[in-house]
This record gives C-alpha cells, sequence and structure tokens, in this order.
C-alpha cells in the first residue's frame, strides 16, 4: 500500500495518466475549433462523407477523432446553442476507448454521447444509445437529432409496441435510442423468427449506455424473458392462496412457527412442524392424497405453487413491490421505482400475488426464450457507458464486462454541502423530524427534493405533509408519466418534491426552474414577443438567485438504500454545475437496512441511554450503516455472479441453437445438412443395436428391423441381407440402412421442383428446433430449481447444473436429429400452392403466438442466485432398388472444410447437428 503510494504520488493515479492522455486529444480538438466554425452550413455537411471515406480507404477511428468531434461540437453549437467543454470532450474520448466515463449530474451527458455516437457510426453500422426508459429514450433522440442531422446522419428510435416495418426501419438508422429492455427482448425475438424479413435488428456493433450502473448492475440481478402460456389451471392458486393465512410465522430461530422467512434472500422455508400441518391440510381439502407426502415426485407442482404463496405473502407487499391498478397485478422496479406494466414475475409468483389481492390470474407462463443483460451485451463489438456513480462498481465492472471507469473532471467544482446523518430511535421521530426541517427550509425559500425508498414511504410522507398544510408534489411509480413536469418545477423557490427512489433520473433539476421547458411551454400555447421572453428571463434570474442565496437545492434521504452508489445518485441531484446545495440523509433504526443488518444491542443501547426523541450523529452507528451497505453490495453482487455463472452454460446452448437458425434462415438450401443428418441418425440406430466390435449374439436385429419400420417406414430384413454374404457385417448394415433411406426420402421428392424442396426441408429443421428448444428450456428451469439440493450430498450445484445441462443439451441435439429425419421419412410433399398456404398458417399462428407472449422479468431472488432453492401425417411407400439416389454434389466428410466458407471443419460448423 505505502509503495502504490509512493507510486501515485511520483507517476500519478491510473485515472489521471488516463485524463492527461484524453488531454492531448482535447488539445487537437480545441485547436481545429476555427476552422469548423468557418465552414458553411453545406461545407460542414460534406465532413461526413469525407470522413467516410477516408475510413473506408484503411484510416482509423482514432486518427479521425480530433476532427470528428470537432465536427460534432460545431454542429451542436449552430443547431442546439451548445458547446461541449473540454471535460465533456474527454467523456466523448473515454466512451469511444470502451470504458466508463463517471460524470456528476448536470455535466451533459447526453450531449457527451453524440461524439463517440457520431465518430462510430462513419463505419456504416448502427450505434445503440441504451437508456433507463422510453421517455429518455424519445427525449434524448429528438434533442440531439439536430446534432446528428446537420452532418447527415439519421436517427432512430426503438419503443415497445412499434410494428415491425417501423421499428426495423428505425434499426437501419445511423444512431438508435432505446431501452435496454426493448434491445434485449427484440433480441430474442429476432431469434424466434420464421424468416430474416420478420427480424428487426441489425448488427450489434457499438452500444453506449446511459446510467450503465442502473442497466448493468441493479437490473442485471433480473434476466429478460419472454414467456408463452403454460397448460396451469388457476384453482390451484387460489386453494392454496386460502391455506396460507392459516400457517404461522417463526418469529425466533428454532422457535414455533410453520414458516421462516429470510428477508435478506427473499426466501421462504417450511418448518417440521409447517409440513405436517401443510400436509393434513392439504389433504382435508382433496389437494394430494393422505397416502402421499408433500414431496412425492407428483406433488412437485404442489410444492411449487405453496412456496410462490407464501413468498406472495410475506416477501411482496402492494405499494412497495407492484401496485393494483385496473384489476391487475403491476410491478414496481425496485431500483427506479417506476412501474412496468407488461411485465410479469415468472415461477408463479405473478399467479400468487393476484390469487392474493383477489384480481383474475392470468395463465401461468413457459419460458420460450432467455438471457441476461450482462450476456447480452457483450454481444456487441464494442461496449461503453456513463453514469454519475459507478466508481463503487469499479471491480464488477471490469471484472463482468471488462469496463474500466473513468472518473472526468467537473467542468466546475463542485461546493455541495453533505451534512452528517441524523439517527433517530423510531421511525415516528424520524418522519416528525423530517417534517420540521422541511417547514424551516420552506421558510427561507429552499426548494426541497424529499428522497424515499418506496411507494408507501412516499405516499406516508405526503399524507404527512398535507396534515401540516405544506403543499408538495409526488413524483413515484403511480405517476411518472408526469415525471418530465414536476422534475421541471422542483427547482423553484419553496417547492417540495417527494421522489421514490431515483424517479426522475435523467432529468435535471434547475435553481429557479428550468427556463428552457418555460420558454417551450409559452411558445407553445401562443406566439410570443421579444418583451415577454425578456420578462420570462428577468423572473426566472430573480428566481434563480433567490434559490441560491437560500442554500440552493435541499436534497433530504428519508433512509439509506442498500447501496452507497443510490444514496450518491440522490445526493448528485443538488449542486450541479458548480451551484450551491446541501444534503442530508434522516435515519432511524425501523428502517428496513437497519432493521435486517443492524444489531438489536445498537438498539437497545440507544433506547437504554433515553435517546427516545433525540436525534444523534454517532461514528459508530454509520460505520454500522456503512458495514451494512458493504454486505448488501456484496451480496447483490454474489447474485449478480451466481446468474452470470448459470446463465453462462445456457448461453453456451443458446449461441449453438441460435448460429443454427441463423444458418437455416439465411441457406438458400439446406439439402447436404439433410442428407448427412439421415446419415448419421440411421448410423447410430444400427449401432443401437448392432453395436461396433461385439459379438453377433448381442445383436437385436429383431428390434432395428421393428425400428426401422415403425418410425422410418423402411421395410429392411437385416437377416436375409447377412445371409447373402457371410462377410457382410456392420459397416455394410450401416451402408444399406443409410441408402434405403435416402431412397425413401429421394422417391417421395418426386417431381416436385427443388424450390419447393429445399423450403419444406427448412421449415422442418426450424420448427423442430424451435419445439424442442422450448422443451429444453423448460427442463432447464426446472434443473435450475432443484440441482441446489444436491449440496446437502457435498456436490457442487454449478458443477452439477453444468453436468445435467451437457446432457440435456446432447439429448436435445439427439433428439433433433432423430425428430427431423423421422418426419422427413414420413412426410407428404406439397405442391407451391399447398406449401403457400402452409406459409401463411404458420405466419398467422406466428402472429397469434406473439400476441400472446409475456414479457419477464425473473423474481429478483429466484434460485439462479439461492442454490438452497433452488402433425405429419404417416404415408407408406414401396421402395424400389433401381430408384437410387444420386448425389448432385459430393458428399462432405466430418473433417472436411464446411461448404459455407467458414473456413472450419464441418463437423464443427454446419455439420454440429450431425455429429454425435
Amino acid at each position: 500500500m505505502v509503495f502504490k503510494t509512493l507510486v501515485n504520488k511520483i507517476f500519478g493515479s491510473r485515472n489521471q495518466r488516463i485524463i492527461k492522455k484524453y488531454s492531448k486529444f482535447v488539445n487537437e480538438i480545441n485547436a481545429l475549433e476555427n476552422e469548423f466554425t468557418q465552414l458553411s452550413d453545406s461545407a460542414l455537411l460534406c465532413k461526413t462523407n469525407e470522413f467516410k471515406n477516408r475510413h473506408n480507404k484503411g484510416e482509423s477511428l482514432e486518427s479521425l477523432l480530433p476532427e470528428a468531434f470537432a465536427a460534432v461540437r460545431e454542429s451542436a453549437r449552430r443547431s442546439l446553442k451548445m458547446r461541449h467543454f473540454d471535460v465533456q470532450l474527454i467523456g466523448g474520448i473515454a466512451l469511444h476507448s470502451g470504458k466508463i466515463s463517471e460524470m456528476h449530474t448536470g455535466e451533459g451527458k447526453t450531449l457527451v454521447a453524440t461524439l463517440p455516437a457520431y465518430l462510430n457510426a462513419l463505419t456504416g453500422k448502427s450505434v445503440h444509445i441504451v437508456t433507463v426508459n422510453d421517455y429518455l429514450a424519445q427525449r434524448d433522440a429528438n434533442w440531439m437529432r439536430p446534432v446528428y442531422e446537420t452532418l447527415g446522419m439519421t436517427v432512430g428510435i426503438v419503443i415497445p409496441n412499434m410494428n415491425t416495418d417501423d421499428k426495423r426501419a428505425n434499426y437501419s438508422a445511423d444512431i438508435v435510442y432505446g431501452t435496454n429492455n426493448e434491445y434485449g427482448f427484440d433480441y430474442l425475438r429476432d431469434n424466434m423468427a420464421y424468416s430474416l424479413q420478420e427480424r428487426v435488428q441489425k448488427d450489434r456493433n457499438y452500444a453506449i449506455i446511459d446510467e450503465v450502473d442502473s442497466i448493468l448492475i441493479d437490473e442485471a440481478r433480473t434476466p429478460l424473458i419472454i414467456s408463452g402460456p403454460a397448460e396451469t389451471s388457476s384453482d390451484l392458486y387460489k386453494k392454496l392462496n386460502s391455506i396460507v393465512p392459516l400457517l404461522t410465522k417463526q418469529m425466533v430461530e428454532n422457535g414455533p412457527g410453520h414458516f421462516a422467512v429470510d428477508e435478506k434472500h427473499k426466501q421462504v422455508q417450511l418448518t417440521e412442524e409447517g409440513h405436517e400441518f401443510i400436509e393434513k391440510v392439504l389433504v382435508e381439502q382433496n389437494i394430494i392424497d393422505s397416502k402421499d407426502s408433500l414431496y412425492s415426485p407428483h406433488n412437485i407442482s404442489v410444492m411449487h405453487h405453496l412456496n410462490a404463496a407464501l413468498r406472495a405473502h410475506n416477501l411482496f407487499h402492494n405499494d412497495v413491490d407492484y401496485i393494483v391498478s385496473n384489476n391487475e397485478i403491476i410491478i414496481v422496479d425496485e431500483h427506479t421505482g417506476r412501474t412496468m406494466p407488461g411485465r410479469r414475475w415468472s415461477d408463479g409468483l405473478h399467479q400468487a400475488i393476484e390469487a392474493k389481492e383477489n384480481v383474475l390470474i392470468k395463465q401461468e407462463n413457459q419460458t420460450l426464450a432467455s438471457i441476461t443483460f450482462q450476456n447480452y451485451f457483450r454481444l456487441y463489438n464494442k461496449l461503453s457507458g456513463m453514469t454519475g456513480t459507478a466508481d463503487t462498481e469499479a471491480f464488477e465492472f471490469q471484472q463482468i464486462y471488462g469496463l474500466e471507469v473513468v472518473v472526468i473532471p467537473t467542468n466546475k467544482p463542485v461546493v455541495r454541502i453533505d451534512q452528517a446523518d441524523q439517527i433517530y430511535l423510531t421511525s415516528d421521530e424520524k418522519f416528525n423530524a423530517i417534517v420540521e426541517d422541511i417547514k424551516v427550509r420552506r421558510q427561507k425559500q429552499q426548494p426541497v427534493l424529499l428522497g424515499t425508498a418506496s411507494i408507501e414511504t412516499s405516499e406516508y410522507l405526503s399524507k404527512l405533509l398535507n396534515k401540516n398544510n405544506i403543499p408538495h408534489q409526488v413524483l413515484n411509480a403511480k405517476f411518472h408519466q408526469k415525471e418530465a413536469e414536476i422534475i421541471v418545477e422542483a427547482g423553484r423557490p419553496g417547492v417540495v418534491t417527494i421522489a421514490t427512489n431515483m424517479a426522475g433520473r435523467g432529468t435535471d433539476i434547475v435553481l429557479g426552474g428550468n427556463l428552457d421547458a418555460e420558454i417551450s411551454k409559452l411558445m407553445k400555447n401562443s406566439d410570443v414577443s421579444e418583451d415577454e421572453l425578456a420578462t420570462l428571463r428577468t423572473d426566472w434570474q430573480e428566481r434563480h438567485d433567490l434559490v441560491l442565496k437560500a442554500g440552493g437545492l435541499y436534497v433530504l434521504g428519508s433512509e439509506r438504500h442498500e447501496s452507497r452508489r443510490i444514496d450518491n445518485q440522490l445526493r448528485g441531484r443538488s449542486g450541479r454545475q458548480g451551484d450551491a446545495g446541501e444534503t442530508r440523509f434522516y435515519l432511524s433504526m425501523d428502517d428496513n437496512l437497519m432493521r435486517i443488518f443492524a444489531s438489536d444491542r445498537m438498539k437497545s443501547m440507544m433506547a437504554s441511554l433515553g435517546m427516545a426523541g433525540n436525534a444523534i450523529e454517532s461514528k459508530m452507528i454509520t460505520r454500522s450503516i456503512k458495514g451494512a451497505q458493504h454486505r448488501v453490495e456484496g451480496l447483490h453482487f454474489d447474485i449478480r455472479k451466481s446468474l452470470l455463472e448459470y446463465d453462462d452454460i445456457a448461453n453456451e446452448q443458446r449461441k449453438i441453437i441460435y448460429d443454427q437458425r441463423d444458418y437455416l434462415m439465411t441457406a438458400d438450401n439446406v439439402h447436404e445438412t439433410v442428407l448427412s443428418l439421415i446419415e448419421s441418425v440411421m448410423t447410430g440406430l444400427v449401432h443401437k443395436y448392432m453395436p461396433p466390435d461385439s459379438l453377433e449374439e448381442q445383436w437385436d436385429i429383431e428390434a432395428l428391423q421393428k425400428d426401422l419400420a415403425s418410425n422410418y417406414h423402411i421395410d429392411f430384413d437385416v437377416t436375409n441381407f447377412l445371409e447373402k454374404d457371410q462377410s457382410f457385417g456392420v459397416t455394410d448394415v450401416v451402408a444399406k440402412v443409410s441408402q434405403l433411406a435416402i431412397d425413401l426420402y429421394q422417391q417421395k421428392q418426386g417431381n416436385f421442383e427443388k424450390n419447393v424442396i429445399y423450403q419444406i426441408e427448412k421449415n422442418v429443421l426450424l420448427q423442430v428446433l424451435d419445439n424442442l428448444w422450448k422443451d429444453h428450456l423448460v427442463a432447464m428451469d426446472y434443473l435450475r430449481q432443484s440441482v441446489g439440493l444436491r449440496g446437502y450430498a457435498q456436490k457442487d450445484p454449478r458443477q452439477e447444473y453444468k453436468r445435467e445441462a451437457f446432457y440435456l443439451f446432447e439429448s436435445l441435439l439427439d433428439n433433433y436429429r432423430q425428430e427431423v429425419c423421422s418426419i422427413l421419412l414420413h412426410y407428404n410433399m406439397f405442391s407451391d400452392d399447398q406449401l403457400a398456404q402452409l406459409e401463411e398458417q404458420k405466419r398467422s399462428q406466428s402472429e397469434r403466438d406473439l400476441e400472446k407472449m409475456q414479457l419477464e422479468h425473473s423474481a429478483p431472488a429466484s434460485a439462479y442466485m439461492n442454490e438452497s432453492e433452488v402433425g405429419f401425417g404417416e404415408t407408406e411407400f414401396n421402395i424400389k432398388s433401381s430408384d437410387q439416389y444420386r448425389r448432385e454434389t459430393p458428399k462432405i466428410g466430418r473433417n472436411d472444410k464446411c461448404y459455407c466458407g467458414s473456413g472450419q471443419k464441418f463437423k464443427n460448423c454446419h455439420g454440429l447437428v450431425t455429429s454425435v
């Protein structure tokens, strides 16, 4: 440590060295400013084509950077009357370098993103700018659009509920704005499409993630899931919902009670007493048989539903984790306080909450496609991000994503005053103190931003303020559509704004109110004269000066968040661009963080010292709070890491399946793959009944003949074939059976056009692959939930999951080969008209399936994170030996180069599905 400190003093820290390196680029950009200022609009526009041509001839983006950044700066100055500060240029260089720029609130991150977005769009590939919600995606795209269009670049926006054609057109733009969820779901939907025309996303070349900590850290705990309805009755949810209130909670460890609640891990476990009681009740209600155990194999679904009901009643609360609106359960994002309409928890939890709240129970869903944010964003060739708070999570960004955090200096020094925490014994004392503090602030016309951790707390504080006749605005998940309007007013003198967690993030609070927003609103309603504008500016300046004199924006936190980073985000709303500001947190020993992680001894000590009603500032308690936050941050990191470790296993399988789908949709024909697959299946079938290097006594020829006849319509007398020539063996049988299968397939094709045959082959391969993949995902879900129990047998659950997942995937590929072969050998070929009719039926079914799809977030504390929970008609054909199939091209060996031109061996490329 001493040596590191000495090195930093001599050479500067890693961050300082990076800033110094980037400053050289800034000097070059500044030197070009006069040159670009003198360009006409058309000359500035022509710069884009010049840069593209130079790049196409081999000039690197790093070489183009100074000129490209100078062009963007000039474009912003002309179109938005905004000029990039030097520190914003440094932030843009860090983003282009594939790093995370930590820039304080109010430093202009939205404008910074235009620099690397323009530079990287010169390659001809789209740049994706990722935001946390649809409002910000649309606002930022339309706000920055003039900067890009002045330089001849196009801008697209992707939001939910766009039709396919519009979304595809927007993805074709040079710079695309959208949310992390929409990008992820579009990727999954594209890999469920049956043709290239149904896909919307292009390449994933470069992404800039705004509020990168929120997206890659907070939301990374929950994977994106596309699901469809499964066949599950809602009656069981209702019955178990009526049983749960009969159970009593265990208040102390190993004490009396039917179940224990683990709030840290969001889990509920039945006790021995609970097992006996619940089995008795389930028998009485005819849910399980009197001779059965709750853990009998056929009662697994009952146990699954019971666990969901217990969690719904004890861990998920109305107005905290969800709200009830229009007879529906709507999830509230625990990190941003926003509602997420259309999202559903998986594993039956959402249905259990619907039963609890007595609303309509929707059908349970089956996973159709899933991916974590970690694995989605790692698909990009280059990734970068920006936020006001990343340095505390620098280790995770580096370890998981390979992203280095660069702390960018502020344009002006931060003069905000961060006051010490005020700690009270009870929550009532704390809330009363908050109200009194707000009264004092309002008297001197200081605006107040009151941050809460839940909707429930925000509504309680709102009632208290109303009781004390304090006017205020509430900004939480129930009113997030008004966010922009409320935030715009939040900086006015004496205005009190209650904000749930980080609601309103991405919109600056300007002292005195947002002048630009006020001018825009006035100009929308009527024609505005210069005198009116001057009056408006004078009024704003007076308000601005009044707020500065009062001490700037006062941020008041009603409790500490689980993460220091979220606390820092709340503090960062005050003191933007060198403004005055002040922050303080009010805590009590009843707060969730203190209640779960702080010791009871501390609360008892405070009571015994007579601290009731009085605030204290204690270094010991402050250390305890920081320790609790460290433990929660560590817990959440472990959850995300565990989620990623499990998903990495599934991700390898996902890549293989999606690559295979890509090949099937892009290939002109897959005839060679089908022939190799048929030969592979026939080889495996013969070896199953006639193992190589085995004695004749071990052969089961009768079973082989039955299998060939019943599953593949091949009538072949193996015994007679072997008797014809005593030298014939297993290899000869394999060759003969393969030839018969190919003869049968060739005879079925008759005189049909090749394009018809090729289309049928592609359809069969795609549909079989998709159906088996969906079933495989269900099996993987069950495996994930059950594998944790193997820890009791002293086995590593992750290694067990990896091993079992490999066997499941091997089984999928084996079933895929066999099913495709069986279908094609039973298949009736169709005419062009019949094929077109089938295509239309398939497209209509695909659209109906899409309507039924649900976009889900998995429950935050699922088994991913806690290992202790963890028609084709049949037709018979006569085979004529003279109708022997002749290949149009030479047979491709497993070790030959693949015909697709990849340079890989056939067995490792498109022959993967034909290999054993």
